[in-house]
């Protein structure tokens, strides 16, 4: 009875390792991008196939990024109850969980999609927690280098389809890249102290009035607005997504931009909760095709 408990508690680490909420968000990425590169009804299987190797991925990255960061993440009060700081997972169990994971992702997306979506999900992972996570500690412009992986999900999608790059996809990946910016800011000034408690070289630490962080927030929103409307452009939405677009990036840059001429504990909040509304609300306006 003992040795069941303990089993389901580790289960329960394991997928807290796998951070499931990002794992679902970087799912729904994958499965935008594998919608709007124009599927047959018959490729249903493919895009099934795309989300298990996508989700392994993920699962893998995560699990990684906590296992590099344990040390850090022990100092702050919003992660020091993480699996492996809090002692409940070892450094080389979680190491494994991580490398199975993510590897089997890789293998599995290059055997059931193809190699360029494989490579897509490779890349991913390599780039997330062998130069961003590093990085966090060394420069600010982390951020910036974070957004690179955090955008290439939908670019496997993609690619699962169509099997090549093209110009369509890098408008779905500059849009993907854009939108994290506000929204890492954002929490990265909610919990500055933290950061700066472990160490990380973000913005936001040394900005206690949040010009800085929201000042840039909004740069990046500004540019959101007419990057979010070329889907229009190149022909994968709709002119009700062109105005549905506007209408959503005008309001994230408005949230940004108000943060910045008084900031507050309640704005940057609703920066970062907007961000949560915008994309899912986007894709979808996106996906219609009207």
């Amino acid at each position: 009875m003992v040795k069941l408990s303990l089993d389901r508690f580790q289960l329960d680490d394991f997928a807290e390792l796998a951070k499931p909420r990002i794992v679902v968000m970087v799912m729904l990425t994958a499965a935008a991008g594998f919608w709007l590169a124009g599927p047959e009804a018959h490729q249903a299987m493919l895009l099934f196939h795309v989300l298990v190797g996508t989700a392994l991925v993920a699962s893998g990255t995560s699990a990684l990024n906590q296992v590099s960061e344990r040390e850090a993440d022990a100092l702050m009060h919003r992660t020091r109850g993480r699996p492996v700081p809090a002692g409940r997972l070892s450094v080389a169990a979680a190491s494994a969980f991580a490398w199975t994971t993510g590897v089997a992702g890789v293998v599995y997306l290059g055997a059931f999609a193809n190699i360029l979506t494989a490579g897509v999900a490779a890349a991913t992972l390599m780039l997330y927690a062998f130069v961003y996570t590093p990085l966090k500690k060394r420069t600010s412009i982390a951020t910036l280098v974070g957004a690179v992986p955090g955008a290439l999900p939908i670019v496997g999608g993609w690619t699962a389809v169509r099997g090549t790059l093209g110009g369509e996809v890098w408008v779905l990946f500059w849009i993907l890249f854009l939108w994290q910016l506000p929204h890492f800011l954002a929490l990265a000034w909610m919990y500055r102290d933290d950061y700066a408690r472990a160490g990380f070289k973000m913005l936001s630490v040394g900005d206690p009035d949040g010009r800085k962080t929201f000042g840039y927030a909004t740069l990046y929103a500004a540019a959101l607005v007419p990057v979010s409307l070329a889907p229009t452009i190149v022909g994968i939405a709709g002119t009700a997504y062109f105005v549905g677009a506007m209408a959503l990036s005008g309001a994230f840059l408005y949230a940004s931009f108000s943060a910045v001429r008084h900031c507050t504990m309640a704005r940057a909040r609703r920066v970062f909760t907007y961000s949560l509304a915008y994309l899912p609300l986007l894709l979808i306006l996106m996906g219609w095709r009207i």
